[in-house]
């Protein structure tokens, strides 16, 4: 194995540019719906660039330009009653007057052009080779723990680390399957990754299912434009998972592993069990006979080889972690030990996605790669370790805090919009336990024109595509783009009241 030497100690990325918008020329003005419109300091998706605006960019806009807002408006509410009538809801636990909400979803589509997305594809598929060199590493050699390129500490003590992973072999040495990393752009324009999420990423079907919403209402916008389909996941996912059945199995079973009705997520489960046209099963579905998987049918046994499994390693199997677990299918922990069954993502991989692990991501791609990150992390500092926590301490009012094994947007703090009561609370949990938390600077996310109650204003968007990894990896052209509807917010995150768009990814 390569071991590059190192071109600085620091486990944090290069510090992100500081060059500002102030310094562009001022944005054209626009027509129509886009009149009022303004982005005093962000980078603009569509209407405020670094660069020559896009052909494709100012055909969308102009457009957009020529529609009625009333008539915009319409066309939404008739997709959020749409997307009711077909279930395409997630639940929110916390709100006990509605369970089951529909993603809101905003007609104004985010636009990537080709050269854009090329960059976002490279970046991606190289941060997912250094995700599965790293989790292979670590449950085997663990070179880059005797290299001290991450500490030891950080990961064998980590509370997602699964020991029954150590020496474990898996096909084609892939952990990570399907990947969604979080992306954003700061004031220039760059695009740079938030987080990883390595474990059991979701958002997948809006991505689709917002396509075919924009499609049937908004087709005089879409009407000759060049667009990078989002058709084929359901088909690239199920030829990864069988890419990566046990070896020797020919026609391998797939089956979607669901903890049921009752998950956030559960509408996803159904759309990706039936774009892949397989089964939907629960642990009660599942038996393990002489350590090998097989599903309850009305037939009789049927022999299981791939599981897409949607719930977290705790709940997997009883005998081996979670004795509690009413989820999880006695045995099946063991029947994957030996080969007889694959699990994707595979256990452990919880660790590749942590908050602290990812402030060294730039370092561990330069290790396994030989190669400078394509994209940018954001500059991360770790509380666990004594300059990271002096630094938030004082600090705290101009960075972003969060706990390292929070995902949805809960339990961190923006240090600019919290008040001085939630400071000192906050700084009281970081002294508390600074191993659970990690800081970084807050970053002006790129804003979207979105359609909002007074008319189309700026709200800041995210990216989330999802790369699928089997004998190779593809990366869906598009991705989930997530938008804070509440003015000024920074926080997408649909349980804090985020919504999606369409993201168009231009061929040509």
């Amino acid at each position: 194995m390569n071991k590059p030497v190192l071109q600085s100690p620091n486990p944090s990325a290069t510090t992100p540019s500081t060059n500002s918008l102030s310094a562009l020329p001022p944005a054209k003005a626009a027509a129509g719906i886009f009149a009022a419109y303004d982005t005093p300091v962000f980078f603009c998706e569509l209407m405020r660039r670094t660069d020559e605006m896009p052909s494709s960019l100012r055909t969308v806009r102009d457009r957009l330009a020529g529609f009625d807002l009333s008539e915009l408006r319409h066309r939404t509410s008739t997709a959020e009653t749409q997307l009711y009538r077909l279930g395409i809801t997630f639940t929110v636990y916390s709100d006990r007057e509605a369970i089951d909400r529909i993603l809101p979803f905003d007609m104004i589509p985010r636009v990537l052009t080709a050269s854009e997305w090329e960059h976002i594809d490279r970046g991606v598929q190289q941060r997912v080779r250094a995700l599965n060199l790293f989790l292979r590493d670590i449950y085997h050699e663990r070179h880059v723990l005797r290299d001290g390129i991450i500490p030891a500490s950080l990961v064998l003590g980590n509370p997602n680390y699964c020991e029954a992973m150590v020496g474990v072999r898996v096909p084609g040495d892939v952990y990570v399957h399907i990947n969604g990393t979080d992306l954003i752009r700061d004031s220039s324009g760059r695009f740079m990754v938030l987080e990883d999420n390595a474990r059991t990423p979701s958002g997948v079907s809006y991505v689709i299912e917002n396509r075919h919403m924009m499609l049937r209402l908004m087709p005089d916008l879409a009407s000759g434009m060049p667009l990078r389909s989002v058709e084929e996941y359901g088909l690239k996912l199920h030829q990864t998972l069988c890419e990566v059945a046990p070896e020797g199995v020919t026609d391998p079973q797939v089956v979607l592993f669901s903890p049921g009705i009752y998950n956030s997520a559960y509408f996803e489960h159904v759309f990706l069990a039936r774009e892949m046209g397989v089964p939907l099963v629960e642990g009660r579905d599942l038996i393990v006979e002489n350590h090998r998987v097989y599903m309850r049918t009305v037939a009789g046994l049927r022999p299981v080889h791939s599981i897409y499994r949607r719930l977290n390693d705790e709940y997997l199997d009883p005998l081996a972690f979670n004795p509690d677990s009413m989820l999880g299918v006695p045995g099946l922990v063991e029947a994957y030990r030996r080969g007889n069954v694959t699990l994707a993502n595979a256990l452990g991989t919880g660790v590749a996605d942590d908050k602290a692990v990812y402030a060294y991501m730039p370092r561990l791609i330069r290790y396994y790669l030989g190669e400078d990150p394509i994209l940018d992390s954001v500059q991360t500092h770790i509380c666990a370790e004594p300059e990271g926590l002096a630094y938030t301490l004082a600090n705290m009012d101009k960075l972003v805090i969060k706990p390292v094994g929070e995902s949805g947007g809960y339990g961190l703090l923006i240090g600019s919009q919290a008040t001085q009561t939630e400071l000192d609370e906050f700084r009281a949990k970081l002294l508390e336990d600074p191993s659970n938390y990690i800081s970084q600077p807050v970053i002006d996310l790129s804003v979207s024109p979105t359609l909002c109650p007074s008319g189309v204003e700026a709200r800041h968007v995210d990216l989330r595509p999802f790369a699928l990894t089997g004998k190779n990896t593809w990366v869906l052209p598009g991705g989930l783009s997530r938008v804070a509807l509440r003015k000024g917010s920074l926080v997408v995150n649909s349980s804090q009241g985020g919504g999606s768009k369409d993201t168009w990814v231009m061929a040509r």
